[in-house]
């Protein structure tokens, strides 16, 4: 009589929850990313991480900073450090021009306004359009947490433009 019970458990559990399961699965497996150009490069940070998009406002220089820290400015009556990311990601300077803003990211202990070239958009990457940085190697791979393509753009041998350096805030924020 409880072979009779189990088969019917059996028969009843397989069929209805995988697919009623398959889905918030995958939306699990999705993580959204604000992409940003740099020197002609794409790069992108965690959506959560980024507070608030600026246009370029006037900086005030802090004396004996640290090279790659422009200066701060208040935010609706908050002091904010200003880091121009060129700098920090050890690229060439460059002037500031009308697609140029500040992204406001959560840096922990306060937020940071990172100066970029222009802001692109959010991407929604599933697991398998990234890479994580077991497979970046440079100079900078304490910052970049992996390469995001999407639309599958590996599959398909897509363009530069179909490739993100993936940022980690913490390591990038800190010092």
């Amino acid at each position: 009589m409880s072979g009779g019970k189990i088969q019917k458990r059996e028969t009843l559990i397989p069929s209805a929850p995988p697919k009623s399961r398959a889905r918030p699965d995958r939306r699990a497996e999705v993580s959204e990313f604000l992409a940003f150009g740099l020197a002609g490069e794409a790069f992108a940070l965690p959506l959560g991480a980024v507070r608030e998009i600026l246009k370029v406002q006037p900086i005030t220089e802090v004396p004996r900073a640290k090279p790659y820290v422009l200066g701060i400015l208040s935010v609706r009556g908050r002091i904010t450090t200003v880091i121009d990311l060129r700098r920090r990601l050890r690229m060439p300077k460059a002037t500031s021009t009308k697609q140029s803003r500040i992204l406001l990211v959560d840096g922990g202990e306060e937020i940071i306004g990172m100066l970029v070239d222009e802001v692109h958009q959010v991407y929604r990457l599933h697991e398998e359009e990234m890479e994580m940085a077991a497979v970046v190697a440079g100079d900078l791979s304490e910052y970049v947490f992996g390469i995001g393509r999407p639309g599958g753009a590996s599959e398909e041998g897509g363009e530069q433009d179909d490739i993100l350096i993936l940022l980690d805030p913490e390591p990038l924020l800190k010092r």
